[in-house]
């Protein structure tokens, strides 16, 4: 019997009152010193930072954080298109923009916002020529304007879709003035996602169907008939399509040792064979394919001819994560690190830097390994300013093929000023070595990631202070690790967690979770679930102090989670904190909202460090 059950109606009158208690009482210890760190972290939130960006033949279109806002705005003419700050006046609530949609004509322009950082949003379409402004609730992603309407994929979060299947499912929709209709997904269930892409010469549509975090299949088609789309490609292993050249459709897949490689359809030859290192992504660009790998966990780029001849390596300094934004007559990628916040690079047939974000100080970023349970190597790495100080904020996830690179964090840079040590581990369960790395870290052997994550912070014990951070998987990461192996941690801080294993799949849309989990409700995934659950190993032990937060307009990972949990360990008498904001989402919120959440971590963080 579960004691804490009606913790997950967020109405109860008890539920509330204790989130009002609970706040009161952080607030009571962190309180003087967040206040007191707000400005520091708003200085480095602040700062811009560019989170999308699409070419267009009126110039780059980009969405960038800056000042205490997000905008999204033509960097070659500098006119603003969308700003939340005025959204914020005309709503009169917190927004969070989410992402946007151009044509390459840039006629039509569409951007997704929310209301306190939920996921479900608000989608706002332009014609940018008539002034015509379309409002869809909720909102719809994966737009791809044609010149007479558009095709959008559409997440069913509560309702049914069309064709009769229970939530939480997708589906890929047509729109023009005769209304809108399906044209991909029917009868396919909560496992299934999808992915339309339009291929550069404008001549082809290319879907890709996944199943969970796994098995893929591509479809090939006209833009323009949805109806004569065909499957061309089907996998066991994640995949992705590059782009079509000469009627060959170029594909990235995991098949074989699960590092990527590259293969042509028409042909069925492979063109770039797996190599030592994961293949993240690839691109076609001037008529060669530009790659992207990681190693250890870092990004390096290899340039090839289009029959696979190597032709240049491109590396970084400091190493850092580089993503593709655009692809049209020249690639637009993102650049950053953990001292780098932001840098745009433009690839024809070299890099070209667009835009660079700087911060002040001297910081050197390490590299390491400690030893897992059963003998695998587990990469970390340690960034560090001067004053080292001994002690060390980890952070990890280790789930749903995520792989955690250098990235830029706004509350870290005071960390390392105080001198602190932020350290980034590398576990089973993302995509920092490949598809087999993945799987290792999933449904019954969920445990090696936990593992992993216990021998990095033992090996730090040795000489730090070690204060352990996770959000989301990584929170349900901290939690299992806590309860496990209490003695790796000084400190530990679990945010917007998931934790009961058992129910997950019962709260808003965690029953896409079941394929990187397992299912509760199968006997035998039940087994391995209650192992390790967080929340039904809660025992009474020594733990170390623990701030859990969370916010109430999380509409991806209940709230109740994080609230149970906190329960279940006051009830054994641990030194738990409660922090949920009232305006926040599982993406976060405005950002006077985020920089307070951020500010009050921190806070939390040097309390247990020692240095206040």
């Amino acid at each position: 019997m579960d004691p804490y059950l009606w913790m997950e109606n967020l109405e109860d009158e008890r539920v509330l009152k204790l989130v009002n208690e609970e706040n009161k009482k952080f607030r009571a210890h962190v309180g003087k010193l967040a206040e007191e760190l707000v400005d520091e972290v708003r200085h480095y939130y602040y700062l811009p930072i560019i989170w999308e960006a699409k070419i267009t033949k009126n110039g780059i279109i980009a969405a960038i954080n800056e000042n205490g806002r997000q905008i999204i705005k033509n960097l070659s003419s500098g006119e603003i298109l969308v700003d939340s700050k005025e959204l914020e006046k005309e709503l009169g609530d917190e927004i969070l923009l989410q992402g946007f949609f151009v044509d390459e004509n840039f006629k039509f322009f569409a951007y997704n916002f929310s209301i306190g950082g939920s996921d479900e949003g608000i989608t706002r379409i332009l014609n940018l020529e008539s002034g015509k402004i379309e409002e869809i609730k909720p909102s719809i992603n994966n737009i791809i304007f044609l010149k007479n309407g558009y095709y959008f994929s559409r997440f069913y979060r509560k309702e049914e879709s069309p064709d009769g299947m229970k939530p939480p499912v997708e589906r890929i929709f047509w729109k023009d003035e005769n209304g809108e209709k399906m044209v991909f997904g029917e009868g396919l269930d909560s496992n299934h996602f999808m992915y339309l892409k339009r291929s550069k010469d404008g001549k082809y549509a290319i879907l890709t169907k996944t199943f969970g975090w796994n098995s893929s299949e591509i479809y090939l088609g006209p833009i323009e008939k949805p109806e004569d789309w065909e499957k061309v490609y089907e996998s066991e292993v994640p995949a992705e399509p590059i782009d079509m050249v000469d009627d060959n459709l170029y594909i990235l897949t995991r098949e074989g040792s699960g590092y990527g490689k590259i293969v042509a359809i028409k042909d069925d030859k492979e063109i770039v064979p797996e190599g030592k290192y994961p293949l993240e992504w690839a691109e076609i660009v001037n008529g060669k394919i530009l790659a992207g790998y990681l190693v250890d966990a870092s990004s390096k780029l290899k340039l090839f001819s289009l029959d696979g001849q190597e032709i240049e390596d491109i590396k970084f300094e400091p190493v850092g994560k580089v993503v593709p934004f655009d692809n049209k007559d020249y690639l637009l990628l993102k650049y950053e690190s953990f001292t780098i916040p932001s840098r745009l690079y433009e690839f024809k047939d070299s890099l070209r830097i667009i835009q660079e974000t700087k911060i002040e100080g001297e910081y050197e970023i390490k590299e390491d390994f400690a030893k897992s349970k059963d003998g695998t190597k587990i990469h970390y790495f340690l960034v560090e300013g001067k004053n080292k100080k001994n002690v060390a904020w980890v952070f990890g996830y280790g789930g749903f093929n995520i792989s955690l690179s250098p990235r830029f964090f706004p509350h870290v840079l005071p960390f390392l000023k105080r001198g602190g040590t932020f350290v980034v581990a590398n576990l089973r369960g993302g995509s920092e070595y490949g598809e087999e790395w993945h799987r290792a870290g999933m449904r019954d052997k969920k445990q090696n990631v936990f593992d992993d994550f216990a021998a990095v912070l033992e090996k730090l014990k040795r000489e730090y202070r070690v204060i352990a951070w996770g959000r989301s998987n990584g929170g349900l990461l901290v939690a299992a690790t806590l309860v496990q192996r209490p003695d790796v941690m000084d400190a530990a801080i679990i945010g917007y967690p998931v934790i009961d294993m058992l129910r997950f799949h019962k709260m808003y849309i965690g029953k896409v979770w079941i394929l990187e989990y397992g299912n509760p409700d199968n006997p035998e995934d039940r087994k391995f679930l209650e192992k390790y659950s967080p929340y039904h190993n809660v025992k009474k032990k020594n733990y170390p102090p623990i701030m859990i937060y969370t916010g109430l307009h999380d509409d991806r990972v209940h709230p109740a989670h994080a609230l149970k949990f906190f329960m279940k360990l006051k009830d054994v008498g641990a030194n738990v904190y409660l922090r949920v904001d009232t305006k926040s989402g599982h993406m976060g919120a405005s950002p006077e909202t985020r920089i307070r959440e951020l500010a009050d971590i921190l806070a939390f963080i040097l309390k247990q460090g020692g240095f206040s």
